[in-house]
C-alpha cells in the first residue's frame, strides 16, 4: 500500500502511518460529496433512516474535505516545525502552484455545465488566503479560526447588503465564498500542528468536536426558538426559509447546510473533527481494519482524481441520459471509483491527476 500516496512534499517519516488515517477521512469526504451529489436532489423529510443519513453528508462532507486541506497545507510546509530557508520558500511555493492548478481545474469542471457547484476553485482560493499563516501554532491558529468563524459571516452579510450590486464572488458570493470557508482551512491547520500520536489527544479533539456542534447546531436551535420576534416559518423549517429570504438577518441563526453562517460553520466544524477522530480512534482500536476499509483509502489517496471524475462522469450522463443524479447512480460511481483507485495503487503509487498535480508543483525546486 502507498501509505503516504495523498500527500507530497512531507518528510515527517512519523507522520507516514497516520497519513492513512488521513486518507480514510478524506475518502468518507469524498464519498460524502458523492451523496451531495449523485443522490437524486433534495431529500425529503419523509424518506425515512436512508434519507436522513444521506442529508446528513450535505454540507459537512465538503466542510471536512476543506479542514483536511488545511491539515494538507501543514504537512507541506512542515507539520512540527515550519520549514524555513530554502526548505520553507519551496514549500509555500508549492502551496500556492497547487492552488493555482485547482484554480485552474475547477474553471474547466464548471466548463462542463453541471448542477455541481465544484469546490476546487474556491479551494484555491481559501490556499492563497492563508498561506501567510503556515508559521503560527496549534493554540495561534486555533484562535484565529474561531475569531473567523466568529466574525467572517456577520462580515459577508453586511457586504452582501451594503454593496448589493457589486459582485465580489468569489470571495463573498458565490457556493463557496471565501470569506466563510477559510476557517474551515485554518481549523485543519490548526489540528495538524497538534500533537497526534496519542489516543488521548485522539480523544480530545472528538469531544472538542462534539462540543462546537452542540455549540453550532444546538445553538442555532436555541436561538431560533428563545429570541423574541423570530419568524414562525423560520422556526418550522429553517432550511425551507433560508433560501427565499437571505437579505434577512434572521438567516444569520440558521445552521443549515451552506447557510454560511457562524452556527454552520462551528457545527460542520465540529463535525470534521469527530470524523477524523473517529478515523483515528478506529484504527488504533481495531487492527484490521485497514484491510476492510482499504477501498475508502484507496480513494482518499487519490482524492483530487476521485472528484474530477465524478464530476466529468455527470456531465456525461447528463449530456446521454438526461440524469444526473439517482440512488443507483450514486452506487455505481461509488463502486467504479473505489474499484479504479485499488487497481490504479497496486501499479502506481499516486492518483494521475495527484501525478500531474506533483509533477507542476515540483517546479518550485527551481526557487532558492
Amino acid at each position: 500500500m502507498a501509505k503516504n500516496a495523498s500527500i507530497e512534499g512531507t518528510s515527517d517519516g512519523s507522520a507516514v502511518d497516520r497519513l492513512v488515517d488521513i486518507d480514510f477521512a478524506r475518502g468518507l469526504a469524498v464519498f460524502g460529496m458523492y451523496v451531495a451529489h449523485l443522490g437524486g436532489g433534495p431529500i425529503p423529510d419523509d424518506v425515512g433512516l436512508v434519507g436522513n443519513l444521506m442529508g446528513l453528508a450535505d454540507g459537512r462532507s465538503s466542510a471536512l474535505f476543506a479542514v483536511l486541506a488545511g491539515f494538507s497545507i501543514i504537512l507541506i510546509t512542515g507539520r512540527k516545525a515550519p520549514k524555513s530557508g530554502e526548505a520553507g520558500r519551496q514549500a509555500v511555493a508549492r502551496v500556492a502552484i497547487r492552488a493555482l492548478v485547482l484554480l485552474a481545474i475547477g474553471s474547466i469542471l464548471t466548463c462542463l455545465g453541471t448542477r455541481v457547484a465544484v469546490i476546487l476553485g474556491p479551494y484555491g482560493i481559501c490556499f492563497l488566503l492563508v498561506l501567510p499563516l503556515y508559521r503560527l501554532s496549534a493554540q495561534q491558529l486555533g484562535l484565529l479560526a474561531a475569531g473567523t468563524a466568529l466574525v467572517l459571516p456577520q462580515m459577508r452579510f453586511l457586504l452582501l447588503q451594503l454593496f448589493p450590486e457589486v459582485y465580489l464572488d468569489p470571495v463573498v458570493h458565490g457556493d463557496y465564498p471565501a470569506m466563510t470557508w477559510v476557517p474551515f482551512v485554518i481549523a485543519g491547520m490548526a489540528i495538524a500542528r497538534l500533537s497526534l500520536d496519542t489516543q488521548a489527544m485522539h480523544w480530545r479533539l472528538g469531544l472538542a468536536g462534539v462540543a462546537l456542534a452542540v455549540l453550532g447546531y444546538g445553538g442555532s436551535w436555541l436561538a431560533l426558538r428563545l429570541l423574541p420576534g423570530v419568524p414562525a416559518a423560520l422556526q418550522e423549517s429553517p432550511e425551507g426559509w433560508l433560501w427565499y429570504n437571505l437579505d434577512s438577518p434572521w438567516s444569520l441563526l440558521v445552521a443549515a447546510p451552506h447557510s454560511e453562517t457562524t452556527f454552520s460553520t462551528l457545527g460542520n466544524t465540529g463535525c470534521a473533527m469527530i470524523v477524523l477522530a473517529a478515523c483515528w480512534l478506529a484504527m488504533d482500536a481495531l487492527p484490521h481494519l485497514r484491510k476492510l476499509v482499504w477501498p475508502i483509502i484507496a480513494v482518499g489517496s487519490m482524492s483530487l482524481t476521485a472528484y474530477v471524475l465524478h464530476i466529468v462522469g455527470i456531465a456525461y450522463f447528463n449530456r446521454m441520459l438526461g440524469e444526473d443524479g439517482s440512488l443507483s447512480m450514486l452506487f455505481g460511481f461509488v463502486v467504479v471509483i473505489s474499484t479504479f483507485a485499488v487497481l490504479w495503487l497496486r501499479v502506481f503509487q499516486r492518483g494521475p491527476m495527484e501525478v500531474l498535480m506533483g509533477r507542476i508543483t515540483d517546479l518550485a525546486r527551481h526557487i532558492h
